[in-house]
């Protein structure tokens, strides 16, 4: 059985998101992976999405015990198993400080509704 090293969560207004998108075009860019942006691109209203998984990126800065800036949000990913569980990858600066933190598994859980995204992420070692 796996010990918990850290935990974190965290909630977004959506409106408040797509305000931050409108104001700054290159930001979905800087914090999503290509494949978290195509994951969602069918979708009607992508924002309520893309809040969820930067709510993730924040959760596993929390679960991690660091703060905005500690690695980019892009080395933060959320993909979807085919049974349409989540999944999270780290990369470059987030996967050396999990490492470092004794991470060798995640649980993530996502939510969203029109008005708020929210996510938990577990990290386990």
């Amino acid at each position: 059985m796996n010990n918990v090293v850290g935990m974190g969560a965290d909630l977004l207004d959506v409106e408040r998101f797509r305000a931050v998108l409108i104001r700054r075009p290159g930001l979905e860019e800087r914090c999503f992976t290509d494949g978290e942006r195509f994951s969602i691109e069918e979708r009607r209203d992508r924002v309520p999405g893309l809040a969820a998984r930067f709510a993730a990126k924040e959760a596993v800065m929390k679960a991690l015990g660091v703060g905005v800036g500690a690695f980019a949000f892009r080395d933060v990913e959320v993909k979807r198993e085919s049974s349409g569980e989540p999944l999270l990858l780290l990369h470059g600066k987030a996967a050396r400080l999990a490492e470092a933190r004794g991470v060798s598994e995640w649980r993530i859980s996502l939510s969203h509704t029109s008005s708020n995204a929210m996510a938990v992420a577990l990290a386990l070692g």
